[in-house]
């Protein structure tokens, strides 16, 4: 979706904050992956005429050095693992900072704008991931619930342009939170091109993680919406009779990790499974370049970045026919209806079984994955700063 794009004036520099308060280096997940490589090409780009402030937490500045060093940076002295303690910092040390450098646009990049007639004077622009609170309540804590409840619709009626990260994402802000097409926009993910990670690499990660000869693999912490169950039961199928196949599960322990553990225990084929927990990107990489499958069966995403990174790996992709995946996905891979247990396993196995097939997945993800830029997300970002440059004051374009 989009709105009307508009120059801010010959000569003229605009001053953009960006709040990045709510971004807690390595505990928000891939939301600040997201944010983090699009101020990255933005930075590339570089549109002479707007200039962008970021207002951190104080381990922003270690985690990402070079954002620091391309984008003058404000650093508050908390680290944002206390939530009340980060909200107030919000409405007060973010509102009198901003105040001091005359923004003409605060970008709220965290999903809501934050209380307070301080923050509420500086027209704004937000960035809202996804809706999963609003449509996967049971989810979230009740006080997580009562409060995204409140915030995000507000959020959105203030907001002078909303962008999200795919147009499914799009489409939801319009039709449950009510914010006319004209004010929202897409701005996508993108990824870099895949590294080639050498045979020995490979072989070097698969002897110390103790796989087998072929791997499926699901890069995801356990939170509810990942369903990871229908994964381990759909695997369960296939490894009796393949006793090669090895599930690699990376990612931290959610708040479905109980449930996980005891469907695999159940399942009686846990020495098949892996459990790696978080890795560094350089095994990640090995690990999408030796998987014989990628499968993705998450319920809920608001764009889905691990199967991006599967099809730009040339690894070939099984993903749920759910929300903003199949957006992404495209031909790029194969799309199983959610929760369906038998067709995932199915699917999976047309995959490891038909090398002609998996030939065709790999060269089709990779044409897939070759759309998403971060150039184009940076362009799609700019565009939105200037949509909501020209906004009138009650948001329409």
């Amino acid at each position: 979706m989009s709105g009307p794009t508009g120059a801010t004036g010959p000569g003229r520099t605009t001053r953009i904050g960006v709040n990045l308060l709510w971004l807690v280096p390595g505990v928000v997940g891939g939301s600040e992956e997201y944010t983090t490589r699009l101020l990255r090409a933005f930075a590339e780009r570089a549109p002479s005429d707007l200039h962008l402030t970021l207002f951190a937490l104080a381990p922003f500045a270690e985690a990402h050095p070079d954002l620091v060093a391309a984008f003058p940076t404000v650093t508050s002295r908390l680290d944002g693992r206390r939530k009340p303690e980060r909200v107030a910092a919000e409405a007060t040390w973010l509102a009198r900072e901003a105040a001091h450098r005359n923004l003409d646009l605060l970008h709220h990049a965290g999903g809501v704008i934050p209380p307070g007639p301080g923050v509420a004077r500086i027209p704004a622009v937000l960035t809202i991931h996804d809706l999963q609170p609003l449509v996967m309540a049971e989810n979230f804590s009740s006080v997580k619930r009562r409060w995204l409840g409140t915030m995000l619709p507000r959020s959105a009626r203030r907001a002078r342009v909303v962008l999200t990260p795919s147009e499914p994402a799009s489409q939801s802000v319009v039709d449950l939170l009510g914010v006319p097409e004209g004010r929202v926009r897409t701005v996508p993910h993108g990824v870099e091109p895949s590294p080639v990670v050498p045979d020995a690499t490979q072989d070097e990660v698969r002897q110390r993680y103790r796989l087998g000869e072929r791997a499926v693999l699901y890069p995801a912490i356990t939170y509810p919406h990942k369903d990871h169950l229908t994964l381990v039961r759909a695997f369960a199928r296939l490894a009796a009779d393949r006793p090669d196949l090895t599930l690699v599960l990376t990612g931290g322990a959610g708040p479905s990790e109980g449930e996980v553990v005891g469907a695999i225990r159940h399942a009686g084929i846990g020495d098949q499974i892996r459990r790696t927990g978080r890795v560094q990107w350089s095994d990640l990489d090995a690990l999408y370049a030796l998987a014989a499958a990628v499968a993705v069966p998450s319920r809920f995403e608001g764009f889905g970045a691990p199967a991006l990174e599967a099809m730009a790996a040339g690894a070939p992709l099984v993903a749920a026919d759910a929300t903003a995946l199949p957006w992404v996905v495209g031909d790029g891979g194969l799309l199983v209806p959610p929760g369906a247990v038998d067709a995932w396993a199915e699917a999976l196995a047309g995959v490891l079984d038909d090398p002609v097939e998996s030939e065709r997945l790999r060269a089709a993800g990779r044409a897939r994955a070759a759309t998403f830029t971060w150039d184009r997300a940076a362009t799609a970002l700019e565009a939105g700063y200037r949509a909501a440059l020209v906004a009138s004051e009650d948001g329409a374009p």
